[in-house]
């Protein structure tokens, strides 16, 4: 009978243990496939894939000096119940990290709203610092590695993107900033974003349910390496590209300088950059974002992408026009009426801002830069005898004109030349175009094309990339394009590089090179009047000269274009606005 009750109590036991083991599994199936709340919380306990991002590609000059330079940067990490556990000696830490008691103990006291979870509390430290950091082995601090793009030197302004050392401050507001993703926002790091920024690599690593890895911060295995970015060598000369920096300081324009034979181009300044050293602390991502939205300076580089009326630097082409299509003599000659206002055609009151001159050739029209020989001389060959079409279409076809000239990649845009004379008043239009204005064009492309002239005729692409690397590895290599074998005569190459020369020492120009005995420049300045937006507030000019040097064998071609508003009795002429800059 005992036998028999204890088979049934030991029979009702293991039914209680049967049901009890069947009603926790049944608990935990449940919630591991139906409960989306603890099926998360399972999952995120395991595994957790984290972006790595690669070092960021840097940018070279010519000779191999940084004008870009990614810098090794770490966050600072803090788990507060490993703080608890093994402690850290406040003074020692600030000193190691550069930071103020007050401010470490301040972001150690919101850590402690969630003990386990891995909180910043520095952003980019040095690598020295870390270094520094680890030997003093603080126990629940981790630095974490990234890469963030900073500034050795101001070099570069709006032709790589932005200048000056970019701290924490400024980064944290940068508006493509993101989780240490950075974004190249102008210029050439915005042109060549994808080769600068490499790709990214993906990190395992194993936390628990409170966001917290197990073990050091710093382990885990690699699911994917990060690829680093690649280095530019472009063609800059940091030392001119710093010169023209600071001439241009102050001032509203674009300053460019090539070397004539290689088309490389040693000097690009866009005048005003924006340099963050210049505004302070919180403030500056807050004028950055002002800077974006200003229309009256937007944030831009002038040299590639503002097209502009040229003025009288577009007499060169003019000259070109007459010599070689019109096949007009240097030694013809008109009466340009002692500067007063004159009728030319359709088009009235064209004048010259000088006085003094009345019936003048060739040579001494384009020394004094003359608008109304010009305008006579245009007019009567294209002009009365129907042939405005013939004119554009030299322009665009022997003197190349029209087009782009292989930067479009850095946000050059074609030209504003007419093609089609189904214009209002086209034979003004046809006189106006004559002396540079109905005209609009980058100053890379004016330059490009007094760069024929210093290079012998032959018209090639301005390069400003050399070399694409990875590591010490030529990946690419760019040289110029030939964009026309030659666009004149050997006659016309000739007399208008004697002409050009005239300009420097008889001419507009020979304020600054009239003196210059042991080198020979030739150059053409020019003026013109902005007509845009802002011509509801004022009359803006824009004050040009283009000039290369030595005359006989060109080393450099350069140019300087400034804007500038007009002040009541002031005059404005391209000389006296580019000279100064150019010599």
């Amino acid at each position: 009978m005992k036998s028999s009750e204890g088979f049934v109590r030991m029979r009702t036991l293991q039914g209680v243990v049967l049901f009890i083991f069947l009603l926790i599994a049944g608990r935990l199936a449940y919630i591991q496939l139906v409960d989306s709340k603890y099926n998360e919380l399972a999952k995120a306990n395991v595994l957790r894939h984290v972006v790595q991002y690669p070092p960021r590609g840097e940018v070279f000059d010519r000779n191999g000096e940084y004008l870009v330079q990614s810098r090794e940067c770490y966050d600072l990490m803090v788990i507060y119940s490993e703080i608890d556990k093994h402690g850290f000696d406040t003074v020692r830490m600030c000193d190691v990290l550069g930071l103020s008691r007050g401010k470490l103990e301040k972001e150690l006291a919101n850590a402690r709203m969630r003990p386990r979870a891995p909180r910043v509390v520095t952003s980019y430290i040095s690598k020295e610092d870390k270094l520094r950091f680890d030997e003093c082995n603080f126990r629940g601090f981790y630095a974490v590695y990234r890469t963030v793009r900073r500034y050795p030197r101001k070099v570069g302004g709006n032709l790589l993107g932005f200048v000056g050392e970019v701290n924490a401050d400024f980064l944290k507001r940068h508006p493509d900033y993101k989780s240490g993703d950075y974004v190249g926002m102008s210029g050439v790091e915005s042109a060549y974003e994808p080769l600068l920024k490499g790709k990214k690599g993906v990190k395992i690593q194993e936390i628990d349910t409170h966001g917290a890895i197990k073990g050091s911060y710093m382990n885990g295995v690699y699911d994917s390496l990060p690829e680093p970015g690649k280095y530019i060598v472009s063609t800059i000369d940091a030392r001119l590209q710093l010169l023209g920096e600071e001439l241009m300081r102050g001032k509203v324009g674009a300053a460019v300088a090539i070397e004539p034979s290689t088309g490389e181009i040693l000097m690009m300044v866009s005048s005003p950059t924006y340099d963050p050293d210049e505004l302070v602390g919180r403030e500056r991502g807050n004028n950055y974002m002002k800077m974006l939205g200003n229309k009256r300076q937007p944030l831009y580089n002038r040299a590639v992408r503002a097209k502009y009326p040229p003025g009288s630097t577009f007499k060169l082409a003019t000259m070109l026009t007459l010599l070689d299509d019109a096949d007009m003599s240097p030694q013809t000659a008109y009466d340009t009426h002692n500067g007063d206002p004159v009728t030319v055609g359709p088009a009235k009151n064209i004048r010259d801002s000088h006085r003094g001159d009345h019936v003048i050739d060739f040579r001494r029209a384009v020394a004094s830069s003359s608008n109304v020989y010009f305008a006579k001389a245009i007019w009567e060959r294209y002009g009365i005898t129907g042939k405005k079409q013939e004119y554009s279409d030299f322009l665009h076809e022997k003197l190349h004109l029209g087009k782009t000239v292989g930067l479009e990649r850095l946000g050059e845009r074609a030209p504003s030349i007419t093609a089609d004379w189904k214009v209002p008043d086209p034979g003004v239009m046809l006189v106006k175009m004559s002396y540079g204005y109905r005209v609009r064009l980058a100053p890379i492309q004016m330059i490009t094309f007094y760069n024929a002239i210093a290079n012998g005729g032959k018209m090639i692409s301005p390069v400003l990339i050399r070399e694409l690397r990875r590591g010490d590895r030529v990946e690419e290599r760019f040289e110029s394009r030939t964009l026309a074998s030659s666009i004149c005569s050997r006659a016309a190459l000739r007399e208008v590089q004697r002409c050009l020369e005239l300009v420097c020492t008889q001419g507009t120009a020979s304020l600054y090179f009239k003196d210059s005995t042991r080198l020979r420049v030739a150059a053409k300045t020019g003026t013109a009047q902005i007509t845009d937006a802002r011509s509801r507030e004022g009359r803006y000019y824009l004050g040009s000269m283009i000039a290369y040097f030595p005359a006989d064998n060109p080393r450099y071609t350069v140019l300087t274009t400034i804007e500038t508003r007009a002040q009541a009795g002031k005059a404005y002429y391209g000389g006296p606005l580019a000279g100064p800059v150019v010599k």
